[in-house]
């Protein structure tokens, strides 16, 4: 599957796109003739220009076939496809012919494509005739698409990735950019780099590493935004700096403005100076970019943080000019694409209303459907709720994992394990979810499919099939069309191909854009399958006079005035209070590379060695507070669940404040699962959770003994606390147990499948010191090392002794002579913290451009320089005063 010659930037490369964030990267890739990819960034891409982070550049090592969904599979057992389709389509025929078509739902993902997204999105709204279809962006940027409708009448984002560029000032609120999104940090860091007058403000709790380029960071208080951005708008009025020539094409100025006038500032956590510094720079900087993410967005009160930020952004006039306007930065890939067709429970396709009569009919009549819901559906936290409560009894989950992502997700898990009937597409059968299915359908993922996804700046690219689908693996679209024939309605799902998907989807656009909306492809409407396939990446909308650009310069709205619209809005608390048993507050995240629940990003090896277990980052003086040391083991208990995590000690987080990542599933570290710890609490308006403000406890975790173990095949550990991760050659794995097993032979051959291994052993009972190696053929097959407290060994040194001779695998460190990377810092091009000590040491690399140099690290996505930039400060000299 070659694709078109022409596609080819050089023999064999395809042009395709990344599976992950929303920067929308283009991506070149070949077969590698071993079943893997070779990757390179698409230096032609607008999006990237050829860069490529650290988890892009590592897609290559996701896409072999081990623990590969290979074949249908109904109650555990093996079956072909046919048997499978029919007894999907026949139990939710059934269900809605006993229950109603609002006792179904399908849970859907913003790592689908464009054309899978529209045939789900048409399956359930049009033909089923229920709203009961929402997806993983709820998570993520549903506060984003309410305030855009509150303030523009539709969800538009008014700007393009070159306005950060061309900014004087770069507002990043909410977003750990150089970590979530590197390759658009890049940009901004060689855009400062060029001009160096150019300034750029963080807003985070946390010092994060995207501080690293920052002339001010504000450390804010969670859930303070509402009130720094109505004291910046208050600050505008006051200084007289509002446009009174676009105020002209505005509406509820004056509401907002007063609303903005009685916020009280104490909920920033902020001083007043601080505020002022602000205030200064937005205010006395023309040409100023808001970016803004899921900081902003995971609240109860995100959509009036989206819409505290537009309002000063329309107030000025500040929007829809090169270096001006706010600009939401999406987490998934195709999270816009999602959200143009639909994809979510209280929309229609190509941004059209679910509750406008005129938009029903225009859809109900181009898809000649059956019957069309009137309301809403239910949102994801509804909908889950409605599994629970057995109100949804046929529920179809596609590409995504949320018995591990969403809130209360112990309860999620428990809804869905007594659901009647519950259907997963998925490219593995590994996920905590996939475990609870009846039907497992096997999905081609990235880069065995053809399709189209839309970034974070409206650019649309072709996603497309480099390797073949494994097994009897199908594309997502193609799946849902042919149960949608199986249920009756053939016609409406007969496409030949993805390229037919897509001409549907652009000519409805038209008729979107005929009714007045902003999103309007229909220029595309005519493609055949040859332009299809060499489509190259472009800006909607692309419609006749209409294309890419920017929206509301001109101010043209799309409300039904025409005009914009300020909100007035007010800063409220925090859902979830801490109190005396839950004193602490919870931040979650991502982290550099990792992503999601780590279906793909787990397999690279290289991915896994920056931060390989769960984590908590806590103050130094919470630290001692509560009993922690560094490294250990903390336990998290919130009002919804627990967590054993990792101690990471760390004045990055403010002090009553500890941040976790969200990565870990049953699979990778059942206790790590943190999602659990977050309360179901939701946005009025978007139904988004508050997924960084849940209040817990934490306390030293009751451990008796430490393990760290390596083996060739996959261990499976059975005690209190396990981290499992791929590595090179083989697998990692963290252990902890409150009381030790009565054997450790008998235990590390049961945990490794080694019964007849040559077991190497040194004991030592009275410390609790245990270090075992198992050899086959002179051959190290596994070793394990325990101890009473956190192991202290080279874990790469360890981990890279397997398969080879064992004799030095129980030293824990490397011979003389022989040098140990330590762990990777710089996994786009696997270079380890020792290696660059090693450089800084004897002289040969001593700053980040002389490191980059001598060994590659920090010369890619560039996300590994702040931490490159805190070896370099800690190898300096401390100066000594001089004498009087």
């Amino acid at each position: 599957m070659t694709g078109p010659a022409h596609l080819s930037a050089q023999p064999g490369e395809i042009r395709t796109t990344c599976a992950y964030c929303g920067v929308g990267c283009g991506v070149l890739a070949k077969p590698d003739g071993q079943g893997g990819l070779a990757v390179r960034g698409d230096p032609d891409h607008p999006a990237n220009r050829g860069r490529l982070c650290s988890k892009g550049t590592a897609l290559g090592e996701t896409v072999g076939h081990e623990d590969r969904l290979l074949y249908p599979v109904i109650d555990g057992a093996r079956a072909d496809w046919d048997t499978a389709l029919d007894q999907v389509a026949d139990r939710f025929r059934k269900t809605i012919a006993d229950h109603g078509p609002d006792s179904v739902a399908f849970y859907v993902s913003g790592q689908m494509t464009t054309e899978d997204y529209y045939v789900a999105n048409k399956l359930m709204k049009g033909f089923i005739g229920s709203a009961n279809i929402d997806t993983n962006s709820r998570l993520c940027m549903a506060s984003t698409v309410a305030g855009h409708k509150r303030a523009f009448g539709t969800d538009t984002v008014p700007g393009t990735y070159e306005d950060l560029e061309v900014a004087d000032l770069v507002v990043l609120t909410g977003s750990n950019l150089a970590w979530c999104h590197p390759v658009l940090y890049q940009r901004i860091v060689a855009a400062k780099a060029e001009r160096p007058a150019m300034r750029v403000v963080v807003i985070d709790p946390r010092r994060t590493a995207t501080c690293d380029i920052a002339d001010l960071h504000l450390a804010i208080a969670p859930g303070g935004d509402v009130a720094l951005f109505n004291a910046l708008l208050s600050q505008i009025d006051r200084r007289g700096a509002r446009d009174p020539r676009f105020a002209r094409h505005l509406d509820g100025m004056e509401e907002a403005l007063a609303a903005a006038h009685a916020e009280d500032m104490s909920g920033t956590g902020l001083s007043p100076a601080q505020i002022a510094a602000f205030c200064d720079m937005w205010i006395g900087t023309e040409k100023v970019v808001t970016v803004f993410s899921q900081g902003v967005n995971q609240s109860t009160s995100g959509t009036d943080k989206v819409n505290a930020i537009l309002n000063c952004h329309l107030a000025t006039g500040r929007i829809g000019r090169p270096g001006m306007g706010p600009f939401s930065v999406t987490g998934q890939p195709n999270a816009m694409g999602g959200r143009e067709v639909g994809g979510l429970a209280n929309t229609l396709a190509c941004h059209l209303d679910i509750e406008n009569t005129a938009h029903r009919d225009a859809v109900q009549t181009f898809w000649a459907a059956p019957a069309m819901p009137e309301r809403p559906g239910l949102k994801a936290v509804d909908m889950f709720r409605a599994v629970e409560e057995g109100r949804i009894k046929a529920l179809w989950i596609i590409c995504t994992n949320p018995a591990v992502s969403m809130p209360e997700a112990d309860r999620v898990r428990d809804a869905i394990a007594g659901c009647d009937f519950v259907v997963v597409s998925d490219i593995t059968d590994r996920t905590d979810t996939a475990r609870l299915a009846h039907v497992l359908l096997p999905a081609a993922g990235w880069g065995e499919r053809d399709g189209s996804v839309t970034n974070s700046d409206r650019t649309i690219s072709r996603q497309r099939a480099v390797l073949p689908p494994p097994g009897d693996a199908r594309p997502d679209w193609a799946i849902l069309a042919e149960v949608g024939r199986r249920m009756g309605w053939a016609k409406a799902f007969d496409w030949p191909d993805a390229a037919a998907v897509f001409r549907e989807h652009a000519a409805l656009s038209g008729i979107a854009g005929r009714l007045g909306g902003d999103f309007d492809i229909s220029d595309h409407a005519a493609l055949d399958a040859q332009g299809y396939a060499a489509l190259a990446p472009f800006r909607w909308p692309a419609a006749g006079t209409r294309q890419g650009g920017r929206f509301f310069g001109d101010g043209r709205f799309f409300t039904p005035s025409g005009r914009g619209r300020m909100i007035p809005v007010s800063a409220r608390a925090l859902a979830t209070e801490t109190c005396e048993a839950r004193p602490l507050r919870l931040n979650t995240g991502r982290i550099r590379d990792q992503w999601h629940t780590m279906t793909r990003t787990g397999r690279a090896a290289r991915l896994n060695r920056h931060m390989g277990e769960p984590f908590v980052e806590i103050h130094p003086n919470d630290a001692a507070r509560f009993g922690l040391a560094p490294a250990g083991l903390a336990e998290l208990r919130g009002a919804t669940g627990r967590a054993v995590l990792r101690v990471l000690v760390t004045d990055r987080v403010r002090e009553g404040e500890v941040f976790a990542p969200i990565h870990w599933s049953g699979d990778t570290a059942p206790t790590g699962r943190v999602d659990a710890l977050v309360a179901a609490c939701t946005d009025p308006f978007s139904g988004q959770p508050e997924s960084k403000g849940a209040a817990v406890s934490v306390a030293p975790y009751g451990a008796g003994w430490f393990g760290f173990a390596v083996s060739v095949s996959r261990p499976e550990p059975d005690c209190g606390y396990w981290a499992r991760s791929r590595g090179n050659d083989g697998w990692q794995v963290e252990m902890a147990g409150p009381d030790a097993p009565a054997d450790w032979e008998a235990e590390a051959r049961r945990m490794f499948g080694l019964p007849d291994a040559e077991i190497i052993r040194v004991s030592d009972p009275a410390r609790g010191l245990e270090r075992l190696a198992l050899v086959e053929e002179g051959r190290l097959r596994a070793a394990l090392f325990v101890s009473r407290e956190p192991v202290a060994l080279s874990r790469a040194h360890l981990a890279g002794l397997l398969g080879q001779d064992g004799a030095e695998a129980l030293a824990g460190r490397s011979a003389a002579g022989r040098p140990d990377p330590g762990p990777v810092l710089c996994a786009c091009l696997n270079v380890g913290v020792n290696t660059i000590r090693a450089a800084i040491v004897d002289g040969r690399a001593t700053s980040l451009n002389a490191i980059a140099e001598a060994l590659g690290a920090g010369s890619n996505c560039g996300s590994c320089r702040p931490e490159i930039a805190a070896l370099l400060a800690m190898a300096q000299p401390v100066p000594r005063p001089e004498a009087a």
